[in-house]
């Protein structure tokens, strides 16, 4: 087993990055073990600061060359079984002004170690995203003592995730948290500000459609996930928005696989860790000679807001039901109930998320 990456090959848990500053935990503490001692142990070649270049599929070979090479012709290494784990790319703001490109997104351990950075001189965040992790990181960034708002063109917060009911509870909580939410409009543009005294930190002034400003001294971008797919599509793969795989990840070319968060499945992007290691547990049977078809349990989704703790499990799309919604003592139930009766998806808030599992084994997956 030979693994390309792009940086320096340490094994660390992605979700954790946006809940590290609440649990004191600075970049270099956050990987648990190094490319070379993981090599080691898994038994496998790590090529550390690598990039894939070019796949020739009907060769069976892989052109790698070294990060940020321009001239280099590549390298080949062939394969009998290539694996595409290729994750996602942050979705960039389209935006205006002098700070453009200021703007930070978190979506591996460097940039995160460039976010911390940028905090040691920060009071006020500004957060380009009501989603999961744009909730994460301000929930997280409260607790750490800064001034956060949050910029979302949807009415409520986790719009993708949550029935209006629950995400007004969410909204209520986080923002008694201290999270200043605008919701219905879009950041446009980022202008630097002269700071006040000389030796202060620099800010910018974030520009929203609505016609309000924010003034701040960092903006982070947390507006979703676009799949990789530029080098499966070159070598003529079929993508559509992901690489397209079957039940047993293999691509339109039966020797390459897809995994995670750049695989679609079914029409399905799936980035949560969850689908992840579903995927990866049943290719690596498939691969080692005991062809496994993928199926998902059911897999809540977990939202690490203290200020206000939810699980959900969204309903598959295009099933028809409505949501039941009870507010319980601290905490609020809602089940996504199917035309047929079953229970096709729930979400559950503070207290009611005791009930996950409860809710889990009553959950119809397809």
């Amino acid at each position: 087993v030979i693994l390309i990456t792009r940086d320096d090959g340490a094994v660390y848990s992605k979700p954790v990055l946006s809940n590290a500053l609440a649990g004191k935990r600075d970049p270099a503490a956050i990987a648990s073990a190094e490319a070379t001692s993981f090599a080691a142990q898994a038994g496998v070649t790590i090529r550390s600061f690598t990039q894939a270049i070019a796949i020739d599929a009907e060769g069976g070979v892989l052109w790698v060359a070294p990060v940020g090479s321009v001239q280099s012709a590549g390298e080949p290494i062939p394969y009998s079984r290539l694996v595409l784990a290729l994750g996602a790319d942050p979705i960039r703001p389209v935006l205006a002004g002098d700070a453009a490109q200021d703007v930070l997104s978190v979506n591996d351990l460097a940039d995160y170690a460039r976010f911390r950075s940028a905090l040691a001189r920060a009071r006020h965040v500004t957060l380009l995203g009501a989603g999961l992790i744009g909730c994460e990181f301000a929930n997280d960034l409260v607790l750490a003592g800064y001034a956060v708002d949050v910029v979302d063109p949807a009415p409520q917060p986790l719009g993708r995730l949550l029935p209006p009911e629950v995400a007004e509870v969410l909204r209520l909580r986080l923002e008694a948290a201290g999270i200043r939410f605008r919701f219905g409009t879009v950041a446009e543009a980022v202008d630097r500000v002269d700071p006040v005294e000389a030796g202060d930190a620099p800010r910018r002034r974030v520009r929203l459609a609505n016609g309000e400003s924010i003034e701040t001294d960092l903006v982070l971008s947390a507006i979703g996930l676009a799949p990789r797919i530029a080098l499966a599509k070159a070598a003529g793969l079929r993508t559509e928005r992901g690489i397209v795989a079957d039940r047993w990840l293999a691509t339109s070319d039966p020797r390459i696989f897809a995994l995670g968060d750049c695989v679609e499945l079914e029409g399905r992007v799936l980035p949560y860790v969850m689908p992840l290691m579903q995927q990866a547990k049943a290719l690596a049977a498939t691969l080692t000679g005991t062809p496994t078809e993928l199926r998902y349990p059911a897999m809540p989704v977990s939202v690490k807001t203290p200020a206000a703790p939810s699980v959900v499990a969204p309903p598959p799309p295009g099933v028809a039901g409505t949501w039941q919604v009870e507010h319980r003592d601290d905490g609020v139930e809602a089940s996504f109930v199917a035309l047929d009766g079953s229970l096709a998806g729930f979400a559950l808030l503070g207290s009611a998320t005791s009930a996950r599992l409860a809710f889990a084994k009553r959950l119809v997956v397809a």
